[in-house]
Parts: C-alpha cells; sequence; structure tokens
C-alpha cells in the first residue's frame, strides 16, 4: 500500500471533499414520490424517517430546489458583510414584527401557532453535524457547542424546543411535539411552513455534505431572530456568539483550495435564509391582516371548514338548505359563501321565543354536539347567531384563505422538478470491510450502502447471542443473560466492575518493548477514532424527548468534548497516535482505505459500531447495551496497564487518562450509562407494561453481547471451535481493543 498524507491537528477543514451522491435505483421512485407529494406529507416523512435512502435522496433533491433559487454570489463577501446585511434585514423584520404584537390576542395566536413548526425546528441542521467525517474540526466543535446548548446540555426540558414550547404555551399557543402525527393541522399550517421546514429538515440529513450551507443557515436564522422577536424571549445564542462562529469559517476559507467557492455557497445560503424569513413573515402579517379583515361569516365559515370533514354520520336527517347536512360538509369541493347563506336561514339558527337556537343548545352541555368546539369557536357562533337574529349582517362575504400560496406553489414546483446533477443511481457490489468502513463513513454521499449496514448490524447483534449462555467466561465483559430489574442490572454493572476489571489489577512486572507498545496501540486505534460514533444521531429533532435520549447524548458530547476541541477524544487519539510517529490520514480521507498503519482484524468491530448508529431508531435498544459495554470496558486493569506501558516509553497517555477518569463507575459514563437503560425501561413499563419490558431488555442486551462479541476473541475463538469454555478467569488473557 502507498503512504498517505498524514492529517495534521488543527483539523481546519472548511468542506468535505465533493464527489457525486450515490444512490440504489429502487430509490429513484421513492425519493421522487415523496417530492411529488402534499406539503405536510413531505414534512412528515423528513421528520420522521432518518435512515432510509430515499429520504435521503428527497432531501439532496429539496436542497438543490431552494438552493437554485438564489443565484451564487459573483464575489464572495467577508463576515463582516454578512453580519451587516442580516442585521439590516432583522431591523425590517422587528418592524414587521412588532405590529403583530399588537393585534388581538385571537390573531395573535394565529400567527404564532403557523410559526411554530419552523421555530420548534430551528437549530435542527446542526443534528448530525459532528459525525465520524467531520470530527475533531475546529469550526465543527465550535458549532457542536451551540448544539450542545441548545439540547439543553443533555437535558431535553431544558433544550431550545423546549423553551419555545414554554413560551408559546404563555401566549396562549398549546401544540403536541414536533414528531406528532398532528402538528401540522394543530397549527393551522400553510403550505408555505411546510415547505419551509422541510428545507431545513432535509438539510439536517446532510449537513456533512453542505458545510458552509448549515454555517450559513445557522448563522441567518439565529441572527435574525424571528422566533424570539415574535415571542419576546431572550435568543439562546446571542449574536455575538454566532459571529465567531461565521468569522472563524470564513478564515477557514482562506487558505482552502476552493475557499472563493466556498464563501460563495456560505453567501448565498444566508441570502436565501434572508429571502425565506422574509417570505415567512410576510406571510404571518398577511395572515393577520386577512384575520383581521374576516367577517362573522368568514370566521364561523373556517370553523365549519375545520370541523367539516368529521361530521359523519352522527347528523342522520339534517338539512340545511334542503341537502343533508352529512353530505355537504363531506364534499371536498363545498362552497362555504352559498352553506352560510342557507345556514343563516336554517331552522337551527331561526330565533326560538326564549332568544335562543337550537344550534346553540346542541352545542352547550347536554346537546348532542357538546365538546366538538371549544371556548373560542363556541363564542364566535353566539356572535354569529345573534348578529343573524337582529338581522345585523349583510351580504355573506367570505374571502378565500390564500395566505402564502403563491411562494408556496414556486417552492412546489421547483422540489418536484428539482434534478441535483451530482446524484448517481448504482447497486452496490458487497465491497471489502476497508471500503465499507469509508462508505459508512460518508453515507451522506453513498446512501446504497443503507441496507448492507443494516445486515450487517443485525448479524452481528444475532451472532452475539452466543455469549447470552456462555459470556460469563469473558475476560473483561459478561454477556450472560439475566432476567431484568434495575437492582439485577446495577448488581451485574457492580460485578464486572469489581471482578473482572479492579480486584484483578497488579502492576506489570515486564513492560513490552517499544514497538510492541507501539503495535498495540495500532491495533487499538480504529476503534478510538470512531469514539463515540455509536450515539452520533441521538438527539435529531423529533425524537429528543426521554430522558434516555439526554443522557445518551450528554455521554456523546462528552466524547466529543463538548466543543472544546482540546478534549476532543478523537484529537486526544491524534495526540497519542503523533508520540508515536504513526502518521495516518484522517479516517474520512479515501487515502485512509489505503493506509498500511493499521491492522485489517479490528476493520469489523469498526463496521457494526458504524454499521448500528445509522439506524438510531430501529436499535436504540441496541445502542443502549452497546453504550454501556463500551463505557465500562475501559476501567480498571485494563487501562491502568496501557497507562503503563505508554508511560514507561514516553508516550502520550492523555487518552487514556481522560477514559479512566470519565468513565467512572461512581459517577462518570458506566454509571450514567446503566441509568440510562433503567429509565429507558422505566419509561416503557409506565407506557407499554412488564412483558413489554422484556421483549426490550432482550434487545438492549444483545447490544452489550455484541461489544462482547468483538472484545473476547479468545473466548469467541473457543466457542467457534466447539470447546465448551471454563467458567474459571485467565488473569492475564489479553484484550484484543482497548476503546
Amino acid at each position: 500500500m502507498n503512504p498517505a498524507p498524514a492529517f495534521v491537528l488543527p483539523d481546519t477543514i472548511a468542506a468535505l471533499t465533493p464527489t457525486a451522491f450515490e444512490f440504489s435505483p429502487a430509490a429513484r421512485g421513492e425519493a421522487a414520490a415523496i417530492a411529488a407529494a402534499q406539503p405536510d406529507v413531505i414534512f412528515g416523512r423528513l421528520l420522521r424517517d432518518q435512515e432510509s435512502e430515499s429520504t435521503l435522496l428527497a432531501s439532496r433533491t429539496i436542497i438543490d430546489a431552494f438552493a437554485r433559487s438564489v443565484p451564487e454570489p459573483a464575489e464572495p463577501i467577508d463576515a463582516a458583510r454578512i453580519a451587516g446585511d442580516v442585521g439590516a434585514v432583522r431591523e425590517q423584520l422587528a418592524s414587521t414584527i412588532a405590529g403583530l404584537q399588537d393585534v388581538e390576542p385571537e390573531i395573535r395566536e394565529a400567527v404564532l401557532r403557523q410559526r411554530a413548526p419552523i421555530g420548534l425546528l430551528g437549530g435542527c441542521w446542526l443534528s448530525t453535524l459532528s459525525q465520524t467525517a467531520t470530527q475533531p474540526s475546529t469550526i465543527v466543535n465550535r458549532l457542536f457547542g451551540h448544539h450542545f446548548l441548545q439540547l439543553g446540555e443533555g437535558s431535553p426540558q431544558r433544550s431550545l424546543q423546549h423553551a419555545r414550547r414554554r413560551a408559546l404555551e404563555q401566549l396562549g399557543v398549546c401544540l403536541p411535539e414536533i414528531e406528532a402525527a398532528d402538528l401540522l393541522r394543530r397549527a393551522h399550517a400553510k403550505p408555505l411552513t411546510s415547505l419551509q421546514a422541510s428545507f431545513y429538515l432535509a438539510l439536517s440529513h446532510l449537513p456533512a455534505s453542505f458545510l458552509p450551507e448549515v454555517v450559513g443557515v445557522h448563522y441567518a436564522f439565529h441572527a435574525l431572530g424571528v422566533d424570539d422577536l415574535l415571542t419576546s424571549t431572550p435568543a439562546l445564542l446571542p449574536e455575538p456568539l454566532l459571529r465567531e462562529a461565521l468569522d472563524e469559517y470564513v478564515a477557514l476559507t482562506i487558505d482552502a483550495d476552493d475557499g472563493a467557492a466556498l464563501r460563495r455557497r456560505l453567501r448565498a445560503a444566508v441570502e436565501l435564509t434572508l429571502t425565506l424569513e422574509r417570505q415567512h413573515v410576510a406571510m404571518l402579517d398577511e395572515l393577520a391582516t386577512w384575520r383581521a379583515e374576516m367577517s362573522l361569516d368568514a370566521k364561523v365559515a373556517e370553523i365549519v371548514r375545520r370541523h367539516g370533514p368529521f361530521a359523519g354520520r352522527q347528523h342522520r336527517n339534517v338539512r340545511i338548505g334542503g341537502e343533508l347536512l352529512a353530505e355537504t360538509l363531506g364534499d371536498p369541493q363545498l362552497d362555504l359563501a352559498a352553506f352560510m347563506l342557507a345556514f343563516r336561514e336554517s331552522r337551527q339558527v331561526r330565533p326560538l321565543p326564549d332568544g335562543d337556537c337550537r344550534f346553540m343548545r346542541a352545542i352547550r352541555f347536554g346537546g348532542p354536539m357538546f365538546g366538538v368546539f371549544d371556548e373560542r369557536e363556541a363564542a364566535t357562533f353566539k356572535a354569529w347567531t345573534q348578529a343573524v337574529a337582529a338581522g345585523e349582517l349583510g351580504e355573506v362575504r367570505i374571502a378565500p384563505d390564500r395566505v402564502g400560496d403563491a411562494p408556496a406553489r414556486e417552492w412546489s414546483a421547483a422540489i418536484t422538478a428539482a434534478r441535483p446533477d451530482d446524484v448517481v443511481f448504482a447497486e452496490l457490489e458487497e465491497p471489502d470491510d476497508r471500503v465499507l468502513l469509508h462508505r459508512l463513513i460518508h453515507v451522506e454521499r453513498f446512501a446504497n450502502t443503507l441496507p448492507l449496514a443494516r445486515r450487517r448490524a443485525v448479524a452481528g447483534f444475532d451472532e452475539a447471542e452466543i455469549l447470552f449462555e456462555h459470556g460469563a467466561a469473558g475476560r473483561y465483559t459478561d454477556a450472560s443473560y439475566f432476567d431484568y430489574s434495575a437492582e439485577a442490572l446495577h448488581a451485574r454493572v457492580d460485578a464486572i466492575y469489581w471482578d473482572k476489571l479492579v480486584n484483578p489489577y497488579e502492576p506489570l512486572d515486564e513492560i513490552p518493548d517499544r514497538e510492541a507498545v507501539i503495535f498495540g496501540q495500532k491495533r487499538n486505534a480504529l476503534g478510538n477514532l470512531i469514539d463515540g460514533a455509536w450515539a452520533q444521531r441521538i438527539g435529531k429533532r423529533g425524537r429528543y424527548r426521554r430522558e434516555s435520549d439526554g443522557m445518551l447524548f450528554a455521554i456523546y458530547a462528552d466524547e466529543m468534548g463538548r466543543g472544546d476541541l482540546r478534549k476532543n477524544h478523537i484529537t486526544l487519539i491524534h495526540q497519542v497516535l503523533d508520540s508515536m510517529s504513526v502518521q495516518l490520514p484522517h479516517i474520512r480521507d479515501a487515502a485512509f482505505i489505503e493506509q498500511d498503519e493499521l491492522p485489517d482484524g479490528t476493520y469489523g468491530f469498526a463496521v457494526h459500531q458504524l454499521a448500528m448508529s445509522l439506524f438510531p431508531d430501529s436499535f436504540y435498544n441496541e445502542i443502549l447495551g452497546y453504550n454501556l459495554a463500551i463505557e465500562m470496558y475501559g476501567l480498571g486493569e485494563l487501562r491502568l496497564h496501557e497507562m503503563q506501558k505508554l508511560r514507561r516509553h514516553g508516550f502520550d497517555a492523555s487518552y487514556e487518562e481522560a477514559h479512566l477518569s470519565i468513565d467512572n463507575v461512581s459517577a462518570g459514563h458506566a454509571k450514567q450509562s446503566a441509568n440510562i437503560v433503567v429509565s429507558y425501561l422505566d419509561d416503557v413499563e409506565r407506557g407499554l407494561g412488564s412483558a413489554v419490558v422484556a421483549q426490550e431488555w432482550r434487545r438492549i442486551w444483545r447490544g452489550y453481547a455484541s461489544f462482547a462479541f468483538f472484545v473476547e476473541r479468545e473466548l469467541v475463538s473457543r466457542l467457534a471451535s466447539g470447546a465448551v469454555p471454563a467458567g474459571a478467569r485467565t488473569p492475564r488473557e489479553s484484550a484484543d481493543l482497548v476503546i
């Protein structure tokens, strides 16, 4: 193999090397169907499906459609000019938004409700920017620090999304979680809202491939602060903090080979975001005006339109204007103006001797329609029936709701017509593990690898179940199966910690020679270079709500140094390798495929970890179990011996030192990992019952066993040969991996 250029810290990458986006032919039709769907369907698919080729291809298509709407600037513009332009637009938008603060409460709530889907997604484009392909980058680490703040530093209840929900609730707007199937319906979301939200979701699926765009969108969206202005809340990311990231990224492009092109892409992304936010605020202003000008007839017609499809057969023989009400309300082409005129003249609204009417009696307590309408809707009906009785209503005037429809049609047409010129379709021939690892690292570009990745992950979990029976004989793990209870899990963790990791420790009497220690680090390096990868897709918008989600994300954040490049664990392992003069390209580089420093025998472990990480929904349980295993593995004897070897020969031991400290079983990652499992299964038991807990637990323990399967090589070899493993522990067996 040929020598490859070495990776040198700090990582000043400003964009990944551009390559084609590769999909299997089957994804073409599925993605086209998504792109051609109604805006709410597009939004729902991109929010809820983060594991399929078709979603990634649809995302690439949507990004292309939106990006092409803004001409790429002829010349790159510096950060100061960008900040000035964004500040000027913020002033314009702030003036419009100030006018929306003084409208009637009902109108203001409609405005806030309409904006909510976009506001609740704010920052989603950072969800998976931090990944094996981009770490440990200076700009990615800085943005990860922002992401960490937005996710409440590991507490979903303190996240930006929840803060915005609370602000909305205080202003009278109560909506379900962002991932709820009826969010858009309850937000009364217009197509323009759904389409703009879908662009941000599309960017969240491909952030490593569009780093300049992520930086531009991130700065412009948060610096404009539309959602903060609408709810009169302070910004979580103030402009000076955002400006630091913008300045840093622009500085990184100066020495890049394609720096001018990257700055133009950044500027175009800023311009696109300004366009989208101007467009949406203008729509909110138009919405407020439309609602303010609505007649009483129009307000009642809107309520009828909203509830009509659910009327069903309950109305039996009720007629309005001579037509059965159930048939009238079920007509998608219903003429609301004609209906309202007939409704005015119907017996249901005709005044009774006491001044009441049949319709109002029907919607009150005890009536057949009680509970159908909320208090505000009931009050609107009351005012309307009184106006009808008093003869105060003239000609029925119902202005159609076309708010935002013109730009929405343009975006929909652009998405349907988009054909990105960097997309290719090819069936994947199963590659060797070196090439497969590269494709998994760049799965955004090689989405047709996803089916193979899923098969490899499942095979790893299935294969590892052999340790359910024989795992107690493991040197550093005990994957033997046991029935779950919180007490049983903590007891197992304690037993592994003391019996397998701590009590056997004795300082080494003899230290291997320099070359042997270097070889040992090379054998371990591949696993260390993807540190944290198993959890790198935890925390995406729409699935970050459980306590266990926040706890697992916090562990990943620790692995990445919480945005501090110096504390990033991948930075630390590069320092260790550099102290040994082990020169490697970055694991993302194509040159890494051909490097000959690291032995082939460790690739299966890295492939398994990356493969499972791509399916955080499908393999959530297995990831929790794997996380427990890997966080416990390096405690005690194993890491203490490694530190002793490294120090003896004058090598950097910071990677080992950091893990021995942060993974501690008292309060560190090992303890936290057990608590994550308990928290998750507690949620399951309270929601679904103990029988489901048993099923979920078995999958969690499969994840634990799949890690043990790779590190207990001696045990697995004996099982493969048909030998029954001895129960006794062999004190000096050496593990293959030090993670």
